[in-house]
């Protein structure tokens, strides 16, 4: 953890100094920016190992920059954690179909914050040993591009829905419920409702078609064989 580069986009002064104090105090080197167009930027220039990213700031929010960064080559893999102040559910849910990986509320303890940080970094390290294409069915499924390929065709799924396809079909036939695929494919620290899970699979069916992922109803879904 100590080598790894958290960059904080916040349009708080005070919030960012006491972030980059507390962090740089766990090893950490900070970088940072006041909006999101600020941040891009600065991701694209020093490619950080994960990014703290506020909602609520001028020029460019942070669901903009979100869905900038994930359509970017050099950054869509990395981990991206909102850290606002608004706490409603459909916001929350939005930033995590747009790609982001966690979602915490103001304020939030210094201690918690970092802990937050750790578990994402853990798990995105964790993910990259992992296999990473799959066959299945008429798909090729490619970790490493984050690429679905259908003959000639190719699909490119914002983050969580090609984690959530890609561990679905990695254990095709059995049958996974809503609270196992949280835990897998967000994280056992990451605090997101059942229905988030639903709603990544509609958006997957919505684009690959309603035949490889199974609704077992009262439990939760199914790659098919």
């Amino acid at each position: 953890m100590s080598k790894k580069t958290i960059l904080v986009v916040d349009d708080e002064q005070d919030l960012l100094d006491l972030i980059e104090y507390n962090l740089k105090k766990e090893g950490f080197k900070v970088l940072k920016a006041e909006n999101g167009q600020e941040g891009i930027e600065v991701a694209k220039e020093h490619k950080p190992d994960l990014v703290l990213l506020d909602i609520m700031m001028p020029k460019m929010d942070g669901l903009e920059a979100v869905e900038i960064m994930r359509k970017d080559d050099d950054l869509k893999r990395i981990p991206i954690i909102f850290l606002t102040a608004r706490s409603d559910e459909n916001t929350e849910i939005e930033g995590l179909n747009k790609g982001g990986d966690d979602f915490i509320t103001k304020p939030i303890s210094t201690t918690k914050l970092v802990s937050r940080i750790k578990a994402v970094l853990r798990r995105f390290g964790e993910s990259g040993e992992t296999l990473n294409k799959l066959e299945v069915h008429d798909l090729e499924i490619d970790k490493d591009r984050y690429i679905v390929k259908r003959g000639e065709d190719e699909f490119q799924l914002p983050r969580k829905e090609f984690e959530l396809l890609f561990f679905l079909a990695s254990r095709r036939g059995k049958v996974m419920d809503r609270q196992t695929l949280l835990n897998k494919v967000w994280g056992d620290n990451i605090y997101v409702v059942d229905r988030t899970v639903d709603v990544h699979v509609r958006k997957i069916r919505e684009k690959l078609g309603d035949h490889y992922i199974e609704t077992v109803k009262g439990v939760g879904y199914r790659f098919k064989e």
